[in-house]
C-alpha cells in the first residue's frame, strides 16, 4: 500500500508539472475575441471590469427616465428639477467576484485509457490552471478550497501549482467542507464516482450560504462505453479492492444503466439548487471545456446563477 501511495504522489507531481505548462499555452491560445463576444452576447456588464449594469452598489452610474409604476422615492428630484422629465439615479452593480475552483486529485483521477488525450487528473489540472489565469486576467479572485485563499495575483498558476506540490494531506474525492460567501462561484472538477449521498452532503454544505456553482464530471472515454471483453480484473484505485469479470462484455449494459442513473441523481440535486452539472470526456479538447466554463461564469454575472445552454458533451 505504501508503494502504491508513493507511486500516486509521483504521478500527481508529474501531472501538476505537465498541466502547469499546458495550461499556460491553452489560456494564451484561446481566441480573446470569442471570449469578448460571449461576454457581450450575455450582457455581462459589471463595474469592476469596466462593464457596467444597474444594480445595488454605491458608485453612481447614470440617470435614466422615470418609468410609470415605479416607486416615487426612486426619483432624483434635484436632477429632475433641471428638466421637464423625471429622472432616476442608478448605481453601478457591484458584487464580490470570487471563484473557488477545486480539482479532484484522488487516486481514481490518474486513470487514462488508450483513447484519452490526458489522464482525468491532468485534464482537471490543466483546466483549473487555465481557468484561474483567465479569471485573474479579468480581475477576478480565485481560490482553491483547502489549498490557497482567493487571490488576484497574476502568478496564480504558480501559486496553485506550488501549493499542490507541497500539499501532504490525503487526496479526497470531494472538496473539503467550507462556507463560501453568498456571491461566490464554485467549480468542482471530479469524476464524481462517489456515492450520491456524499455528493448530496457536499452540495448542501457548499450551497448553504447561497453560493452558486458548477459540477463538471471529467471522465475517461472507457468509463463512458465500457469497452471490455473476456476475463478482466477491475481494481478500485481508492482502496485497492478488486473484482474479476469472467466475460466483461456482459456487464456493459448494466454498467451504462448505472452510470446514467448516477448522473440523473446528480443532475436532480444540482437542478434543485440552480447549479449546473455537465460531463466532459478526456478524448475531447481541453479548450472546449475551458471555453464552456469561462463563458458560463461570464453569463452568470447577468443572471445571478451559472448559466449555460448546453454542456461540453452531448
Amino acid at each position: 500500500m505504501m508503494v502504491a501511495a508513493a507511486g500516486h504522489v509521483r504521478q500527481e507531481i508529474e501531472a501538476v508539472r505537465r498541466a502547469d505548462g499546458e495550461s499556460r499555452t491553452l489560456a494564451a491560445s484561446l481566441p480573446r475575441l470569442v471570449l469578448e463576444a460571449r461576454r457581450i452576447a450575455a450582457n455581462v456588464i459589471h463595474g469592476l471590469h469596466g462593464r457596467r449594469r444597474a444594480g445595488s452598489g454605491e458608485s453612481f452610474w447614470q440617470y435614466r427616465r422615470f418609468v410609470s409604476g415605479e416607486p416615487s422615492q426612486n426619483v432624483d428630484w434635484r436632477r429632475s428639477a433641471r428638466d421637464d422629465h423625471l429622472y432616476v439615479r442608478e448605481h453601478e452593480w457591484e458584487a464580490a467576484h470570487t471563484v473557488w475552483v477545486w480539482p479532484d486529485r484522488s487516486a481514481s483521477m490518474a486513470f487514462a485509457s488508450r483513447n484519452a488525450r490526458d489522464s482525468k487528473l491532468e485534464r482537471a489540472l490543466i483546466v483549473t490552471f487555465a481557468l484561474a489565469e483567465l479569471l485573474v486576467a479579468g480581475g477576478e479572485r480565485v481560490g482553491v478550497p483547502g489549498l490557497i485563499n482567493p487571490t488576484a495575483n497574476r502568478n496564480v498558476i504558480d501559486r496553485i501549482a506550488q501549493a499542490m506540490l507541497h500539499d501532504d494531506l490525503a487526496r479526497a474525492s470531494l472538496p473539503p467542507s467550507f462556507v463560501p460567501s453568498a456571491r461566490s462561484e464554485i467549480v468542482v472538477l471530479s469524476d464524481f464516482w462517489s456515492p450520491i449521498a456524499d455528493i448530496r452532503t457536499m452540495l448542501a454544505g457548499l450551497s448553504a450560504s447561497g453560493a452558486h456553482g458548477t459540477l463538471l464530471q471529467v471522465v475517461d472515454p472507457a468509463e463512458e462505453t465500457f469497452p471490455y471483453s473476456g476475463r478482466v480484473e477491475f481494481v478500485e484505485p481508492e482502496d485497492g479492492r478488486a473484482i474479476t469479470a469472467g466475460r466483461a462484455e456482459r456487464w456493459a449494459g448494466d454498467y451504462v444503466a448505472r452510470v446514467a442513473l448516477h448522473r440523473d441523481q446528480i443532475r436532480s440535486e444540482t437542478r434543485t439548487l440552480d447549479w449546473l452539472f455537465s460531463t466532459h470526456t478526456t478524448d475531447r479538447s481541453a479548450a472546449d471545456l475551458l471555453l464552456f466554463l469561462h463563458g458560463g461564469m461570464m453569463a452568470s454575472r447577468g443572471s445571478g446563477v451559472i448559466a449555460a445552454k448546453a454542456g461540453p458533451t452531448a
